[in-house]
Protein backbone atom coordinates (compact mmCIF):
# COMPACT_ATOMS: atom_id res chain seq x y z
CA UNK A 1 0.00 0.00 0.00
CA UNK A 2 2.62 2.13 1.18
CA UNK A 3 4.84 1.61 -1.95
CA UNK A 4 1.71 2.26 -4.13
CA UNK A 5 0.92 5.51 -2.73
CA UNK A 6 5.08 7.06 -2.94
CA UNK A 7 4.70 5.98 -6.31
CA UNK A 8 1.76 7.44 -6.77
CA UNK A 9 3.03 10.47 -5.80
CA UNK A 10 6.28 10.34 -8.17
CA UNK A 11 4.05 9.66 -10.79
CA UNK A 12 2.75 13.59 -10.24
CA UNK A 13 6.17 14.77 -10.47
CA UNK A 14 9.04 15.37 -7.64
CA UNK A 15 10.95 18.83 -6.92
CA UNK A 16 13.54 19.83 -9.77
CA UNK A 17 16.15 18.51 -7.72
CA UNK A 18 14.86 14.77 -7.18
CA UNK A 19 13.50 15.35 -3.73
CA UNK A 20 9.90 13.70 -3.56
CA UNK A 21 8.63 16.10 -1.16
CA UNK A 22 8.91 19.58 -0.83
CA UNK A 23 7.02 22.70 0.79
CA UNK A 24 3.90 24.36 0.22
CA UNK A 25 5.95 27.42 -1.75
CA UNK A 26 8.11 24.29 -3.43
CA UNK A 27 11.37 25.03 -1.67
CA UNK A 28 12.73 22.65 1.21
CA UNK A 29 10.23 21.54 3.70
CA UNK A 30 11.01 22.85 6.91
CA UNK A 31 11.09 21.60 10.24
CA UNK A 32 7.62 23.24 10.94
CA UNK A 33 6.24 21.67 7.79
CA UNK A 34 7.46 18.45 8.64
CA UNK A 35 6.41 18.31 12.09
CA UNK A 36 3.01 19.00 11.01
CA UNK A 37 3.12 16.37 8.19
CA UNK A 38 4.53 14.12 10.54
CA UNK A 39 1.66 14.56 13.68
CA UNK A 40 -0.74 14.41 10.86
CA UNK A 41 0.35 10.45 9.97
CA UNK A 42 0.83 9.36 13.52
CA UNK A 43 -2.78 10.97 14.30
CA UNK A 44 -3.95 8.78 10.74
CA UNK A 45 -2.31 5.31 12.08
CA UNK A 46 -1.82 5.16 15.52
CA UNK A 47 -4.41 4.65 17.82
CA UNK A 48 -5.66 6.93 20.55
CA UNK A 49 -3.62 5.29 23.35
CA UNK A 50 -0.32 5.43 20.77
CA UNK A 51 -0.42 8.87 20.30
CA UNK A 52 -0.70 10.00 23.46
CA UNK A 53 2.37 7.76 24.01
CA UNK A 54 6.21 8.51 23.09
CA UNK A 55 5.94 6.13 20.15
CA UNK A 56 7.27 7.49 17.13
CA UNK A 57 7.13 10.72 18.87
CA UNK A 58 9.50 12.38 16.60
CA UNK A 59 10.66 10.94 13.32
CA UNK A 60 14.37 10.19 14.43
CA UNK A 61 12.55 7.67 17.25
CA UNK A 62 12.03 5.44 13.97
CA UNK A 63 15.88 5.85 12.76
CA UNK A 64 16.96 5.18 16.44
CA UNK A 65 14.84 2.04 16.61
CA UNK A 66 16.49 0.90 13.57
CA UNK A 67 20.16 1.73 14.30
CA UNK A 68 19.35 0.09 17.74
CA UNK A 69 18.27 -3.36 16.63
CA UNK A 70 20.99 -3.55 13.99
CA UNK A 71 23.86 -3.46 16.63
CA UNK A 72 21.64 -5.51 19.23
CA UNK A 73 21.58 -8.36 16.22
CA UNK A 74 25.43 -7.93 15.48
CA UNK A 75 25.64 -5.67 12.85
CA UNK A 76 28.89 -4.83 12.07
CA UNK A 77 29.15 -0.79 13.90
CA UNK A 78 30.58 0.40 10.70
CA UNK A 79 28.19 -1.10 8.45
CA UNK A 80 25.74 0.01 11.27
CA UNK A 81 27.25 3.59 11.24
CA UNK A 82 27.65 3.77 6.89
CA UNK A 83 24.01 2.61 6.76
CA UNK A 84 22.55 5.06 9.35
CA UNK A 85 24.85 7.95 8.08
CA UNK A 86 26.68 8.18 11.23
CA UNK A 87 30.77 8.70 11.20
CA UNK A 88 31.89 5.34 13.61
CA UNK A 89 32.28 7.89 16.10
CA UNK A 90 28.94 9.06 16.47
CA UNK A 91 27.45 5.40 16.50
CA UNK A 92 29.97 5.33 19.71
CA UNK A 93 29.14 8.33 21.17
CA UNK A 94 25.18 7.57 20.51
CA UNK A 95 24.71 3.87 20.79
CA UNK A 96 27.84 2.92 23.62
CA UNK A 97 25.41 1.58 25.86
CA UNK A 98 24.22 -0.86 23.63
CA UNK A 99 27.95 -1.64 21.75
CA UNK A 100 29.01 -2.02 25.44
CA UNK A 101 26.34 -4.88 26.47
CA UNK A 102 27.76 -7.29 23.59
CA UNK A 103 31.34 -8.74 25.69
CA UNK A 104 29.67 -11.97 25.82
CA UNK A 105 28.65 -12.53 22.19
CA UNK A 106 32.21 -11.17 21.18
CA UNK A 107 33.96 -13.45 23.17
CA UNK A 108 31.73 -16.58 22.22
CA UNK A 109 32.61 -15.69 18.64
CA UNK A 110 36.67 -14.79 19.30
CA UNK A 111 36.32 -18.88 21.46
CA UNK A 112 34.75 -19.87 18.28
CA UNK A 113 37.81 -18.64 16.22
CA UNK A 114 40.10 -20.24 18.29
CA UNK A 115 38.59 -23.51 18.06
CA UNK A 116 38.66 -23.53 14.15
CA UNK A 117 42.15 -22.55 14.63
CA UNK A 118 42.64 -25.36 16.81
CA UNK A 119 41.48 -28.11 14.36
CA UNK A 120 43.19 -26.74 11.25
Amino acid sequence: MYVRMVRAHIARGVAPDGRLFWAARGGRLTSNEYCAAWETARGAVLTPAEVESEMAAVPYCLRHAAVSLWIKQGVDPVEAAYRAGHSVAMLYRFYAKLLKGSSAHANSLIQMALEEAEDD
